[in-house]
């Protein structure tokens, strides 16, 4: 009777494998759901990680404009040259455009005046294009000089302009963004016989003062409608755009 009772206690083969069954497809369940979690997590990250990358670069060209400095530097082609005469120092061109900020990568607004490039390159295996930015230590009118190498008439307003050497992009260069369709800068332009008039948004500047403001037009390469997109921004130049006025004397 011991004996029986002891067999009868026990699990037979067909209930091992149908609870080892079980078991396994609960396992296989817990491992899915968490790898669906996981991939979800991942995606989202992913997404927020965008989102902070078109908040920065907004926020840095913002920055970077708005602290614009006003500034008259003289071209020298060679060193050891005297020079011509002083002009203002600013570049505006559809895909180029060369300004003094006091706001820097690295030190943010707490750091040394710098001489800005932005430029406007071919992306990555000729996709798109991309926006790089040049950072150069300004110490004086002299360290900004030796990026123009003389001076020109404007044809429309007969300013005198500098000339300025190509843009050089290196491994120093830093990609503010990358995979766009189009990238261009516009430069807002008053009119100086009628101050009534609204200003107009012109693709070239060609005086000597500053725009009343500059806008970057960007647009994504590869929208997407569920995270935020580069797109245009306008930033007003707040400063005296008059770089010749002493600000003494304002």
């Amino acid at each position: 009777m011991s004996r029986q009772r002891s067999r009868e206690a026990g699990f037979t083969l067909v209930e091992v494998l149908i609870s080892t069954t079980l078991v396994m497809a609960l396992t296989t369940g817990i491992l899915l759901a968490l790898r669906v979690s996981l991939d979800a997590m991942d995606h989202a990250d992913t997404k927020l990680m965008r989102n902070r990358r078109v908040m920065a670069v907004n926020r840095i060209l913002e920055s970077q404009v708005s602290d614009i400095v006003p500034a008259m530097v003289t071209c020298r082609a060679q060193a050891g040259e005297p020079g011509g005469p002083p002009v203002a120092f600013f570049q505006g061109e559809p895909q180029t455009v060369r300004l003094i900020s006091s706001y820097s990568l690295n030190d943010s607004s707490r750091g040394l005046p710098q001489i800005l490039e932005y430029q406007v390159i071919p992306g990555e295996h000729n996709e798109g294009v991309r926006l790089v930015v040049n950072e150069h230590l300004y110490s004086s009118p002299l360290s900004a000089g030796f990026l123009c190498v003389g001076t020109r008439s404007a044809p429309d307003s007969g300013d005198l302009l500098p000339v300025f050497r190509p843009v050089e992009i290196g491994p120093g260069s830093f990609v503010l963004a990358d995979r766009l369709a189009t990238c261009h800068f516009e430069f807002l332009q008053p009119d100086r016989n009628d101050p009534d008039k609204p200003p107009v948004w012109v693709l070239r500047w060609g005086r000597a003062v500053l725009p009343d403001a500059i806008r970057v037009v960007m647009a994504p390469l590869d929208p997407d409608p569920s995270q935020l997109q580069l797109q245009t921004l306008t930033v007003p130049v707040h400063v005296n755009q008059d770089v010749s006025v002493d600000y003494g004397l304002q």
